[in-house]
């Protein structure tokens, strides 16, 4: 019995064990599948390679708007052609091959692109003239030495892009320097590069039909530029253009303005220039997401604030009018008299003598600025200059308009009073020197020198004077310095041993008598001397001349800042009633001379003061007219002159009448209506 007991319990344990041992096994085998297929399902998970990227929206840039809200300068939406370098071929033949594909598409619609390289377009190639801080920056950023030639960099960008054989020359030369445009603009994930701009829809939808085989390539929609009225002050508005140089983007950066890109459009020249800051808007950006290699999402993160408008003073039809009346001017004294047949070019300047607010500026020859835009070199090429403002920056002998400064000197200093009688008898004897007159005028006191503009009274006055004071009215009128418009003016400069060091020339003491006519090297620029006859007007107190009323929101339905009076300087503070009684008097007595009907400025229904001037110029001798109106309780103030011409005075009237019809409420405006001349 203990036997059978006994078997059992082996049988038992036996069973057991090997219970036990394949219980094991059948473990260790589910543990050893279970690896394999966690091992397999980890080795068969793809890799991701993911990375986010920040591009900018580009914000409107802020319009430019006349006085009445008309459009000068606006934004319209348009297409640019881009390329974004997320979608572009990382190999350079790849590249290349895109490049030039689209290139012929746009040769195809008569497109241009941006290739601002400083090197000719043809062998033998050369760098291009007057562009010397670009052909540093090209070999700086291709690791050339300063000695390298044009034909240097563009075997550089060949070798560096493998721009191979299968090209042409000229093809070459293309890709080159949209390659080279490309590491200007800093293209990258962050940057686009803009490779066109403003291309039209019938184009827009070939470059989309073909997109598949131009890897990078894309148009897309954003505010464009646009020149709504190319013919009002195209001088002062300026233009925009690329960024062209690290020199210039890092001081746009102290604009308070951080987020320049090197692709971006900056205003080049004018306000455009000037007031970057306030046109500029705030860009906003998106989040790209490229998920190995492809994009996977896009999302705004922050929306663009547009840039601010900017009112202007100047309202654009009187503009036009002022522009007209230059030009009939000039055409009538090259018609009329052999002696102006070279009467091309003049300005006026029209300001409101409250605070010399720009009413008008007009200058000839001129030019519309859209033709400026898309034919520069033609534009540069054309006969007199027309680049050349000369409202703010033609320099010239103002003649005897200067002798209302040469008397407010002698009248405030006390060295005359206004009946201080000189005797002209057609010749003055100075230190040996004989001058003239160009009349013969006998006893002669302030009011009447003015009216008849005898020299001799002012030679007697200058020789008082001395030229230390006399310079010193001169500056308290604002000559010899810019006057800080908006868009930029130019100084001149006085005449005085400082000066003709400058130039070069001997200085003689007679020439205190001449600079006292406003001969000698006085230089001014009519912008100064419609300021100096706004200081008449205002019995001593020079404002500022300004283009610029006030700034709005995007939209103009928020006015952010409006333009002050802006006093610089009084000039005869404690004498001023004295002082200018006199020499207002002396201006009426000058407008109320004879002159042709259709140019007499009495009986307008308000009296006009106004001193005329005949000054030497290299052309024989120019013309000049300032003045203002009414006489008593003045609304404007103006200076006109034509290079080589006569009778400026003849334009007041019509400066008068166009004022008129613009501005009807004024009392000149009523004046004229009561005369049946609106």
């Amino acid at each position: 019995m203990k036997e059978i007991l006994r078997q059992i319990s082996e049988f038992l344990r036996s069973s057991f064990l090997i219970l036990l041992v394949l219980a094991a096994s059948v473990l260790g085998v589910y543990r050893l599948a279970m690896l394999q297929i966690v091992t397999a399902e980890e080795t068969q998970q793809p890799i991701i390679n993911q990375s986010v990227y920040k591009q900018v929206i580009p914000a409107s840039r802020g319009e430019i708007v006349d006085t009445a809200g008309r459009t000068i300068v606006g934004n319209k939406i348009g297409y640019n052609l881009i390329i974004e370098k997320a979608y572009f071929p990382a190999d350079n033949a790849a590249g290349n091959a895109v490049i030039m594909r689209i290139v012929k598409l746009l040769e195809e619609e008569n497109y241009s692109w941006n290739d601002t390289m400083p090197i000719s377009k043809t062998t033998p190639y050369s760098f291009e003239p007057d562009r010397e801080n670009d052909v540093s920056e090209i070999k700086k950023k291709l690791r050339l030495n300063q000695y390298a030639t044009a034909e240097n960099c563009i075997d550089k960008l060949i070798a560096d892009y493998e721009i191979g054989d299968e090209y042409s020359t000229r093809e070459k030369r293309i890709i080159a320097g949209i390659r080279y445009e490309m590491l200007l603009r800093d293209f990258s994930m962050s940057n686009l590069f803009y490779l066109s701009n403003d291309i039209d829809l019938k184009t827009v939808t070939r470059i989309k039909e073909l997109r598949l085989t131009m890897g990078g390539v894309n148009i897309v929609e954003e505010a464009i530029r646009t020149i709504e009225n190319g013919n009002v002050l195209p001088h002062e508005i300026g233009y925009v253009g690329p960024i062209y140089s690290r020199d210039e983007y890092s001081k746009l950066l102290l604009n308070g303005h951080s987020d320049y890109a090197l692709s971006d459009q900056v205003g080049k020249s004018g306000l455009e220039m000037n007031c970057e800051a306030t046109l500029r808007g705030y860009n906003g950006t998106k989040e790209i997401t490229v998920t190995n290699g492809e994009v996977t999402s896009v999302k705004t993160t922050q929306e663009p604030v547009a840039g601010q408008t900017i009112q202007l003073t100047v309202n654009s039809l009187l503009q036009e009018g002022l522009q007209n009346i230059l030009d009939q001017h000039c055409q009538l004294l090259r018609k009329t008299d052999a002696e102006c047949r070279n009467a091309y070019c003049g300005a006026i300047v029209l300001l409101d003598t409250r605070d010399n607010a720009v009413l008008g500026m007009a200058t000839l020859p001129t030019y519309n600025l859209r033709e400026l835009l898309e034919n520069y070199e033609d534009v540069a090429k054309m006969d007199n200059h027309p680049l050349i403002n000369r409202a703010t920056d033609g320099l010239y002998r103002p003649g005897s308009t200067f002798k209302t400064i040469t008397a407010t000197a002698g009248l405030d200093s006390g060295k005359i009073s206004g009946n201080t009688v000189f005797h002209c008898a057609h010749d003055y004897l100075f230190y040996g020197h004989t001058f003239h007159c160009t009349g013969n005028h006998q006893d002669i006191a302030v009011s009447r020198a003015l009216t008849v503009s005898c020299n001799i009274f002012f030679y007697e006055l200058s020789a008082r004077l001395g030229l230390d004071t006399l310079l010193d009215y001169e500056r308290a009128y604002g000559l010899g310095s810019p006057l800080g418009l908006e868009s930029g003016d130019s100084g001149g400069y006085l005449a005085c041993p400082e000066t003709f060091e400058n130039l070069g020339l001997q200085w003689y003491i007679g020439e205190l008598t001449q600079a006292a006519i406003g001969q000698s090297e006085v230089q001014v620029t009519p912008l100064q001397m419609a300021t100096v006859a706004s200081t008449i007007a205002n019995e001593g107190k020079r404002y500022r001349p300004h283009l610029i009323s006030g700034t709005w929101n995007s939209t103009m339905t928020e006015q952010l800042s409006s333009k002050e009076p802006e006093l610089v300087y009084t000039v005869a503070p404690n004498n001023a009633a004295n002082v200018y009684s006199y020499i207002r008097d002396g201006m009426i007595g000058a407008a109320q001379t004879a002159m042709p009907l259709e140019y007499d400025l009495n009986n307008l229904g308000f009296d006009v003061a106004i001193k005329t001037g005949t000054p030497q110029s290299p052309r024989g001798t120019d013309t000049f007219v300032i003045g203002y109106a009414p006489a008593q309780n003045p609304e404007v103030s103006f200076c006109a002159m034509v290079e080589g011409g006569k009778n400026a005075k003849w334009m007041v009237k019509e400066i008068l009448h166009q004022y008129a019809l613009n501005y009807p409420q004024s009392r000149i405006g009523q004046a004229f209506a009561a005369r049946g001349a609106l």
